[in-house]
């Protein structure tokens, strides 16, 4: 846990004041019960008024002193716990962000929610009681012991008992719940993919009248954190019963021998009163420590989670010295390529070497399964080959920074993503310096002209969260707009024509051959018609290419191609 709070390296100033303030709130808690004592002591016994209200005004003085830095200590920890949570917050973010898809996949999307929100919520509260506890609850439990001693070492021996009681039963409590907290993120984590699940997915659960089952799903998940929860709390709720049974045993004791000492005359009433003060201080000192204990190991997790993330490094990194772009503009070459998944047994894509250039069209085709999305995904280092190598530019993809290589490609990906906002926003995330004439001139080549001006607000009308207000089509139209306005040197088209129409996939490529004449496009598609007018076809079959040509040449030398034709097309239209 220790490894993330180096965050709180910009807060040393405001931890500072926050320890020093802390300091004065403890040493004013320690002198009232001296004050009090000198009031009974030598002012009530002796019957000196003067003395009792010189003495009490000075004590309503350190009081409202001891007031004043509690509450310049709370805002300073606040302002402390929150700056820490909000930069953790952002440090995580920003570092998965680098990620590629590799660790997406291996830490799970759902749980990076959970580490990003409710893990730093965690470590930030523990945070905010660290600074008000571990520093008051110290100064207090060691000022007191000097200052109970101070008043009556006799009666001081009643702490060598009671201190190891209390701190035998904090470390046996807090050792068994330690694994428990772990466990409860474990299962906020499984929480969260079920509901995620559930939410994004309520088409589909609707559609096969899974409702009750995908209920179950989650009152499981609920039921598994809720009985995990349950059970760390009832070890954790011994805690406090038995840190009050141990207070209020120790102030009888305290009381009836104090009483025995003031009684034989080795003790004043006025410093009974005093140390039984100090006692209250030096055991609430271990119940604040106690609260910490219950506090920290939950923290704990969430803090190793939380490092697990940030020292997660990406695979795929920039070069250390990352080469500039060169002349050539658009091409891409596969020289011998391969990469498996982690994990998998057999590769994606095997072999693989083809290359294209500008004002040329690639299509790539093939059954499911076959490599086609994993093949393109290499292109803009989403994954990295594990042999051979993938030019751009006639550079490496490795010796390019990501930024660089990325600012040359325009990809629509398989699954239309858009974002909450405008329409024009949406476009406009393809480049954002774009003018209000090259949103427009994009959405008309990307046929979503019609549809946006049928809207209410037109460019300006709102997409929901998912893009859910705007149809399978639509959202692919519009992500088709948002890689134009990018005018890229290397168009990537996805499977990105699966939710047209046949003639709006029709004018659509029609006014795409003109838009990218000076580009270089790649598309992967499963019909025939989208691909068989491409100047080159890259056919795929179990992770290899199966043959490459025309449409006219591979009707005559591939039969992979072949049955992929005579599954879609009938005899007059393929002739």
């Amino acid at each position: 846990m220790i490894k993330v709070f180096r965050y709180l390296k910009p807060f040393r100033m405001p931890l500072i004041f926050v320890v020093v303030l802390l300091f004065l709130q403890s040493m004013t808690e320690l002198y009232l019960p001296t004050l009090m004592a000198d009031i009974v002591d030598k002012g009530v016994a002796q019957g000196d008024t003067n003395y009792i209200w010189r003495i009490g005004l000075f004590m309503i003085l350190v009081a409202f002193g001891g007031i004043a830095a509690s509450i310049a200590a709370s805002y300073f920890s606040s302002k402390v716990s929150s700056g820490f949570g909000r930069d953790l917050r952002s440090k995580v973010f920003g570092h998965v962000e680098r990620f590629s898809l590799e660790e997406f996949d291996k830490l799970g999307t759902a749980s990076l929610i959970t580490r990003t929100t409710n893990d730093i919520t965690q470590l930030q509260q523990v945070l905010l009681m660290m600074m008000r506890m571990m520093v008051s609850a110290p100064l207090l439990a060691i000022g007191g012991i000097i200052m109970a001693m101070s008043k009556d070492k006799t009666l001081s021996l009643v702490f060598v008992i009671v201190i190891p009681v209390l701190v035998g039963a904090i470390f046996l409590i807090a050792g068994r719940g330690i694994p428990l907290f772990k466990l409860i993120q474990k299962r906020i984590d499984r929480l969260n993919l079920v509901l995620r699940e559930g939410l994004t997915g309520i088409r589909v659960i609707r559609s096969f009248n899974r409702t009750e089952h995908e209920a179950k799903r989650f009152e499981k998940a609920n039921f598994d954190l809720t009985e995990t929860s349950i059970k760390v709390n009832k070890i954790m709720a011994a805690m406090m019963p038995t840190m009050m049974l141990v207070l209020n045993v120790s102030s009888i004791a305290i009381i009836w021998y104090g009483g025995l000492r003031i009684n034989n005359g080795s003790m004043n009433v006025g410093d009974l009163m005093a140390f039984l003060q100090y006692a209250m201080q030096i055991m609430f000192s271990f119940i604040m420590v106690s609260v910490m204990f219950v506090m920290i190991p939950r923290a704990s997790a969430s803090a190793a989670r939380i490092n697990e993330v940030l020292d997660t490094q990406p695979v795929i990194k920039d070069a250390e010295h990352a080469e500039k772009a060169s002349e050539q503009k658009g091409y891409v070459e596969f020289q011998n390529v391969s990469f498996s998944y982690p994990g998998a047994e057999q590769p994606a894509v095997s072999d693989i070497s083809f290359s294209a250039k500008p004002g040329e069209v690639t299509a790539i085709i093939g059954g499911t399964g076959s490599g086609k999305s994993t093949l393109i995904s290499l292109i803009p280092r989403f994954y990295e080959a594990d042999t051979g190598a993938v030019l751009v530019d006639g550079q490496d993809v490795r010796t390019l920074s990501q930024a660089d290589l990325r600012a040359r490609i325009g990809f629509v990906s398989q699954k239309a993503v858009l974002f909450t906002g405008t329409i024009a926003d949406n476009i406009r995330y393809g480049n954002e310096s774009a003018s209000d004439e090259e949103i427009e001139h994009a959405a008309r080549i990307a046929q979503a002209a019609d549809f946006i001006a049928e809207m209410d607000k037109g460019y300006e009308a709102e997409i929901s969260q998912g893009g859910n207000n705007v149809s399978g089509g639509q959202k692919q139209r519009l992500s088709i707009a948002r890689a134009l306005v990018r005018r890229p040197e290397i168009y990537i088209f996805d499977d990105s024509f699966s939710a047209l129409d046949f003639k709006t996939d029709a004018k659509l490529r029609a006014a795409l051959k003109e838009e990218t004449r000076e580009s270089t496009v790649i598309i992967v598609a499963q019909r025939v018609s989208t691909v068989k007018d491409a100047d080159r076809i890259i056919v795929m079959d179990e992770s290899r290419i199966a043959g490459i040509g025309t449409h006219r040449e591979l009707l005559e030398t591939s039969e992979v191609y072949r049955e992929i034709v005579y599954s879609q097309l009938s005899e007059e239209e393929i002739a």
